[in-house]
């Protein structure tokens, strides 16, 4: 116990919260790696209490009664947990360690907020709520993976298998992590009702703890839930710090899930209205592009992770505001996302529909689980637009009066959807109509992705030779 209350005495001494918040960490640290385990041996549940109370020394140390009393119940609690975390190690309780590891780790977590609404701990000592609500997420995401397995191996069973089966498989499915989103909701409401003066305020640890509620509601695939949080901080912006006061790593990751929240809801861009203008000076009502793009730019070069899960949603938001394709030194070959997004992107460079597909359907589960397939599968107009542009060039199109026969674009989209028009006219493949490669053109022309019209009395595509006729093309 000397080595984790030294170093108690010492933060308190220097007023460090991230030197304080290694003294309740569940992982004992890479130079020391029987620290925790010799900390829990030297006591036991008898005499926990009683230790404690001797190193934190209540007559004799600088904090008050109230606070020492409370960080005793603390470390009493974390001693307890700790025991927990080594029995699930060494295999004492196989069956159920999850479970027993997070109950163990929330009444730490409910101690240490108890501490701030009851003992006035200082805003100095944030960074111990960020370990404790960290892993408090991560015990309760392991307890439910462990009670599936349960669920699913027949270990636990319904009273009744009439009604009760259906209902349990969904409420069961994630009920530590929503009781651990609960927990955490109360430290964002702890963050956010502070009144101490700004240098004082817990509110700098806003944006960490929104981040963890974004992180748990995604996981529980409750995203709508994260509007509430969002609500919350547009209410209480005018007794916020601002932004730049605020850790780079909360600004950037709050930026990238509030920008992947407006790329779900479809709000790809700032609206035109200039009514809205003077609302969207504030983070919460700025929408996927400007959220996405300016966390990537304040990510750290060697943040490489970061940069890909960013692109994952910047890349498909980027093709819907400024309808081109981003240029391929975007993902270098050794990027992750080059298998994923670099076919897709030379499809739609090329025009080739038939490769957009093949693209689209090797990657389908990875899109749909990254909540990007719909976004991606629209895409598919470009793809449409950049062939037509190239048949037109094909044809002289430059040069000549800017008309294009529809029959001339239907054959070179079944071209490109089957890969060889004799094929598709044999029978072989999807074969698409001249009427129907005639609505899509329309459908192109309504969407702005072409600049012209259609002439049905010659059955002609009529484009525009004073602007782009492919807008975002340069063509």
């Amino acid at each position: 116990m000397d080595t984790i209350f030294q170093t108690f005495h010492q933060a308190q001494f220097s007023g460090s919260g991230p030197h304080l918040a290694t003294t309740l960490t569940p992982i004992a640290p890479p130079h020391d790696s029987t620290l925790l385990r010799r900390f829990h041996k030297d006591s036991n549940v008898f005499s926990i209490q009683k230790d404690v109370q001797s190193y934190i020394r209540i007559q004799q140390s600088h904090l008050s009664k109230t606070e020492s009393i409370a960080w005793i119940d603390i470390y009493v609690a974390y001693w307890k947990a700790i025991g927990e975390i080594l029995r699930a190690e060494t295999g004492h309780h196989r069956d159920d360690w999850a479970i027993k590891v997070y109950e163990a780790w929330k009444e730490v977590t409910n101690l240490l907020i108890r501490g701030y609404s009851h003992a006035g701990f200082g805003a100095w000592t944030m960074p111990c709520l960020y370990t404790v609500s960290k892993y408090l997420r991560v015990f309760a995401i392991k307890a439910d993976e462990e009670q599936a397995v349960k669920v699913g191996s027949g270990e636990v069973k319904m009273e009744s298998d009439a009604l009760g089966d259906d209902i349990m498989a969904g409420f069961e499915k994630n009920e530590r992590l929503e009781d651990a989103a609960r927990v955490i909701n109360r430290i964002f409401t702890l963050c956010i009702s502070d009144r101490a003066p700004i240098e004082e305020s817990r509110k700098f640890g806003l944006y960490y703890t929104t981040n963890l509620l974004f992180k748990t509601y995604f996981k529980l695939n409750s995203i709508s839930l994260s509007k509430n949080c969002l609500r919350a901080l547009e209410a209480a912006r005018s007794d916020m710090p601002s932004m730049e006061q605020f850790p780079k790593s909360h600004i950037v990751t709050f930026r990238y899930y509030l920008g992947v929240i407006h790329f779900l809801d479809e709000e790809y861009h700032k609206p035109k209205n200039k009514n809205t203008q003077v609302k969207l000076t504030s983070p919460p009502q700025t929408q996927a592009e400007e959220n996405l793009t300016s966390a990537y730019h304040m990510c750290h070069r060697s943040a490489h992770r970061n940069k890909d899960l960013l692109l994952t949603y910047l890349i498909p938001t980027h093709l819907h505001t400024t309808l081109t394709t981003p240029t391929p030194t975007l993902l270098p070959a050794h990027s992750p996302l080059s298998p994923l997004f670099g076919p897709l992107l030379r499809a739609l460079r090329t025009g080739s529909l038939s490769a957009f597909s093949a693209a689209l359907a090797a990657s389908e589960n990875t899109f749909v689980n990254r909540r990007v397939y719909l976004s991606l599968e629209r895409a598919r107009d470009l793809c449409l637009r950049n062939l037509l542009r190239r048949i037109w060039v094909l044809q002289g199109g430059r040069e000549g009066s800017g008309r294009v026969k529809v029959a001339v674009l239907a054959r070179g989209v079944r071209w490109s959807m089957t890969g060889a028009e004799s094929r598709a006219e044999e029978g072989e493949g999807f074969v698409l109509g001249d009427e129907e490669v005639e609505c899509l053109v329309a459908g192109l022309v309504f969407k702005g992705l072409i600049k012209g019209y259609i002439s049905r009395e010659h059955a002609t595509v009529v484009l525009n030779r004073k602007g782009e006729a492919f807008p975002g093309t340069g063509v």
